[in-house]
């Protein structure tokens, strides 16, 4: 049935349409948020004053304490049919007003997004009516209402209660514009979300990336797990760590950089299939695609290799895609990646003789590498070896090619510590590197379960820390102790989480995927 409810037509703006309503309003607001001789302070004390009037007749909306929503925003359209002439209760932020005489509308912004209010006296009272006309732009309301649409089509509430559920201190900045600086972005999120929709909607899908991820591996048998985060011997990826100190125990600890080692202690303990999601902590720069504290997943896999590491792979970014975005299709600023393809699979050696024209199957030494590495202008170190070399020559004219996803393969074991070496070619090792957009997005191994093989390897990291390679790992005795116990062949992997979710949902940079990244503190941005 068609709504009974009907605006008088003295009540609607000279065109007929609420938009021009609203428009004309936003034009106010950012005129007055523009206006050189506006003081601040005054417009807030104005804010505390209302609230303060509230409080001394009884009105204090800090002492309510729940409200029931019975539907939100989205569910009202969405469900429109069904809801056409029912009463509903919806919460959220205000976002606009526009007072005209006897009635009014408002705009409620929810979790799904946001919905026109009609306010008229006669239905909420006269007293109620009052009161609304003092709320301001950013107060919480619970709205109780019939759902219908107006002239222009536009689907709304009809109040009969309005409830000050919060009462808003602080201006959000001019609707026009939103919060455009970045700094400020970043450091007021919650203001971000309020002001940007699509801000939203990017952490909104994070939160589906993660529960589709949890989704896919519970259904392979995965069991979930978590691991400690402040560790004596920060191990399993070449990275400096955070150091703290733990004063019930008098001992120096650090934060984890990987969860590697703790994972495969549960490998060797039986538990044949695991996966953690954390946050892992890496004492390095900050860029586009680097956060010093990232959300990392690992999984173990016992009974497999590298290869059954990559089908994985392939399955779990199909899933997440189709679950998030809809679509194995997915689009990444310019460039389109094809997901539902077989992805591609290159070793190192044959990826850098594609795009560089160099062949490292005829490179015997390291000093051969080294001669190669200065007719191509590519820096090193005295203490890199033929492996390394590779691995720069990969970084300097393979990686940006990557934009479809590619498994790159078979990396020399100078740069794989704790990697199978292959059977056939000892110089190296079962591990792949995964890319897209020209970004390392999983890094896996044939997982090395020799003991005495991984002591060799252990004590080849201590001479590069000697060296000065702040990255390269400590001994873990305990570590070799499981693995001495013995671990059975595994397929092990690490996906950087805030990557995917950048990759799905075509965000330019990291920290657009952090609720709160980390930035300097205000005031120090200089120092």
């Amino acid at each position: 049935m068609r709504s009974i409810f009907k605006m008088p037509s003295d009540e609607l703006p000279p065109n007929g349409s609420e938009g021009a309503l609203q428009l004309k309003e936003e034009e106010k607001m950012a005129q007055n948020s523009q206006s050189p001789g506006q003081d601040l302070n005054q417009l807030l004390k104005i804010r505390h004053d209302k609230l303060a009037d509230l409080q001394s007749n009884g009105k204090d909306p800090f002492q309510i304490t729940k409200y029931e929503v019975t539907k939100h925003s989205q569910e009202i359209k969405d469900h429109y049919g069904e809801l056409e002439g029912q009463t509903v209760s919806v919460a959220g932020r205000m976002m606009f007003k526009r007072v005209m005489g006897k009635a009014s509308f408002c705009n409620i912004q929810d979790l799904q997004g946001d919905i026109q209010v009609y306010v008229a006296r006669d239905s909420v009272g006269e007293d109620s009516y009052k009161d609304f006309k003092k709320y301001d732009v950013g107060d919480i309301l619970g709205i109780k209402g019939e759902v219908f649409t107006t002239k222009t089509g536009e689907i709304s509430v009809h109040a009969q209660e309005v409830t000050l559920l919060s009462k808003s201190l602080q201006i959000l900045p001019e609707k026009y514009h939103g919060l455009t600086d970045t700094d400020a972005r970043y450091r007021q999120r919650y203001v971000d979300l309020i002001m940007n929709a699509e801000v939203k909607d990017t952490f909104i899908k994070r939160s589906k990336v993660l529960s589709s991820i949890r989704r896919f591996l519970d259904g392979q048998g995965f069991m979930e797990v978590e691991t400690p985060m402040l560790v004596g011997n920060a191990g399993g990826a070449a990275a400096r760590p955070f150091e703290t100190h733990f004063n019930a125990l008098n001992e120096d600890l650090k934060l984890r950089i990987s969860l590697e080692l703790y994972l495969k202690r549960l490998i060797v303990g039986g538990l044949e299939r695991v996966y953690e999601i954390g946050r892992v902590f890496r004492n390095e720069g900050l860029d586009t695609r680097h956060n010093p504290e990232f959300t990392l997943m690992e999984l173990y896999q016992a009974y497999t290799d590298y290869h059954g590491m990559m089908d994985l792979t392939e399955n779990l970014y199909r899933y997440v895609a189709k679950e998030v975005t809809g679509s194995e299709i997915i689009t990444y600023g310019e460039h389109e990646m094809d997901l539902s393809k077989p992805f591609e699979r290159i070793t190192m050696v044959d990826a850098v003789k594609k795009y560089a024209n160099v062949d490292f199957n005829e490179i015997k030494s390291t000093e051969e590498a080294k001669k190669l590495a200065d007719e191509h202008h590519i820096e090193y170190e005295d203490r890199h070896q033929k492996g390394d070399i590779l691995n720069l020559f990969f970084e300097e004219f393979v990686e940006d090619h990557l934009i479809q996803p590619t498994f790159v393969m078979d990396h020399p074991i100078e740069i794989s510590p704790l990697t199978k070496k292959k059977p056939e070619n000892p110089e190296y090792v079962e591990r792949f590197e995964f890319f897209m957009n020209g970004w390392e997005m999983a890094n896996a191994y044939s997982e090395l379960n020799d003991p005495i093989d991984q002591r060799e390897r252990f004590k080849a990291q201590e001479a590069l820390l000697a060296a000065g390679d702040d990255e390269a790992n400590h001994t873990d005795e305990d570590f070799l102790n499981a693995l001495s116990i013995g671990m059975p062949p595994t397929g092990g992997i690490g996906y950087g989480i805030d990557r995917m979710v950048m990759m799905m949902t075509n965000s330019p940079a990291i920290r657009d995927v952090l609720l709160f990244p980390t930035m300097k503190t205000l005031g120090k941005e200089n120092q």
